[in-house]
């Protein structure tokens, strides 16, 4: 009896064993596959890359982008409108003889002086002289006659005003001129024709008298 039982155990025990074994082996197929699979995964993979920093773009500098800036264009001189009948001629010359007595801070009656003896005296125009050839070689606006006289104030190089070069740039003969003015005692005080003739010696002393109110319009306008 003992027997009996102990073979049918055995013979259990082979049997469960046999049911087993196509469980065993189908697990073991699968992990083998699990595995395979995993080492394909792990071959195909990339390694974790580092992260890439993108390059900017160059940006040029602003100075590379910046325009250059227009050249100035020169700035033309503003010429005086002409007043009291004056051309424009002449205002410009009563411009530059005006100009030339407020650098040299001549008051303004001193101005008007000026203006009024280079009315009597040229018209306020840059006169040469018939009597000097070499007056025309300068820029010119006319010529007179009277002896050796030549400019805005028929100034006489003979008498020690300038060369006929000098005489003949309205700045420098109008420099004389107010340097001359200036020299004399009590200018300030004295009428317009008076302080001219003072100047000027001319032989006609009272002609400037009639020139002083278009002077004084000028000078009015150009200050």
């Amino acid at each position: 009896m003992t027997c009996c039982l102990g073979l049918v155990a055995f013979a259990g025990t082979q049997e469960g064993d046999h049911r087993t074994e196509p469980l065993r082996e189908v697990l073991a197929e699968r992990a083998a596959a699990d595995e395979r699979a995993s080492r394909s995964l792990d071959r195909g993979a990339s390694p974790l890359a580092a992260p890439v920093t993108p390059i900017p773009a160059a940006t040029p500098s602003p100075a590379a982008t910046r325009k250059p800036k227009p050249k100035p264009k020169p700035v033309r001189p503003v010429r005086p409108r002409p007043v009291a009948g004056l051309t424009q001629a002449q205002m410009d010359n009563a411009k530059v003889i005006v100009d030339v007595g407020v650098d040299m801070g001549v008051p303004r009656r001193g101005l008007v002086v000026a203006i009024a003896t280079a009315m009597q005296e040229s018209n306020l125009y840059n006169l040469a002289s018939d009597v000097l050839p070499e007056s025309f070689d300068h820029p010119h606006q006319g010529s007179g006659s009277d002896h050796d006289s030549v400019g805005l104030f028929q100034q006489r190089p003979s008498s020690g005003w300038g060369t006929v070069a000098q005489l003949m740039r309205p700045a420098y003969a109008a420099g004389a001129f107010y340097t001359a003015l200036l020299e004399v005692p009590g200018w300030r005080d004295m009428s317009v024709t008076a302080a001219a003739q003072a100047v000027q010696i001319s032989a006609f002393p009272d002609a400037y008298a009639k020139h002083e109110q278009r002077a004084t319009t000028v000078v009015a306008a150009l200050t």
